[in-house]
């Protein structure tokens, strides 16, 4: 996959497209990311981005000039699925992650200020957001994005089935996790998981998801793959 990142702080990228999984990734060739800086698309000598709104009203809005040119200049390389992160855009979340790992080509148009002028919308294919929150610009989700999606792709991580097995890749949170050792400060590992038992696990696995979506996130059962027997055991059981 390539992916094309365009905003006004091209060195906000720089460490952490370095370390950990995307790091990795990137020094075998999985993903190729490359980070472009809005003000090479401006013509004036201060390189101006932004702009007083019409109608008034404060801060500044990005102007359209240099994200259509820069968007020309990008699509002109090739076809890719453009994205502009927003906290007016649709949810990202996990199906959107594995939707665009299928994407050879990415473009993130990252906002400032109040906001990108509202006719370069209509250059792009999606705006995401990240959650009901704002953010000083899109460049924090714009990693966000590119975390969840690269680690997706093929080769990048070192297990495959961790993507099948985590936090929303079934619909549902994951289960709690232990490690060595088996007790400390008084504190157990559930007897099950030291069993041996791999269908008792399974099965114990599959319940403490279930619970902690009930719990923490229980909008996200009406949706689930669950059994009546699933739907309708009490916590606990």
């Amino acid at each position: 996959m390539r992916c094309e990142i365009v905003t006004i702080f091209p060195e906000f990228f720089g460490s952490p497209l370095q370390a950990g999984l995307l790091g990795k990734a990137g020094e075998r060739g999985l993903i190729e990311v490359r980070t472009h800086d809005l003000r090479e698309w401006t013509h004036d000598r201060h390189r101006t981005v932004d702009d007083a709104p019409f109608g008034g009203g404060a801060g500044m809005v990005m102007r359209p000039e240099p994200w259509f040119e820069a968007l020309d200049d990008l699509l002109a390389a090739g076809p890719a699925r453009v994205i502009l992160l927003a906290p007016d855009g649709d949810r990202f979340d996990q199906r959107a992650a594995v939707r665009l790992a299928a994407e050879p080509r990415l473009v993130l148009c990252c906002g400032r200020y109040e906001g990108v002028d509202e006719r370069v919308r209509t250059r792009v294919d999606e705006v995401l957001s990240i959650g009901d929150f704002v953010l000083a610009g899109g460049e924090s989700a714009a990693l966000v994005l590119l975390d969840a999606v690269a680690r997706l792709l093929p080769g990048v991580m070192g297990n495959a089935a961790s993507a099948a097995d985590e936090s929303f890749a079934n619909g549902l949170l994951e289960y709690p996790q232990y490690t060595r050792p088996a007790v400390y400060r008084d504190l157990e590992v559930p007897e099950v998981l030291r069993s041996g038992n791999h269908g008792a696990v399974a099965g114990w696995r599959r319940r403490r998801s279930i619970e902690r979506t009930r719990q923490v996130r229980p909008d996200l059962l009406a949706a689930a793959d669950l059994t009546e027997e699933e739907r309708s055991r009490r916590p606990g059981e």
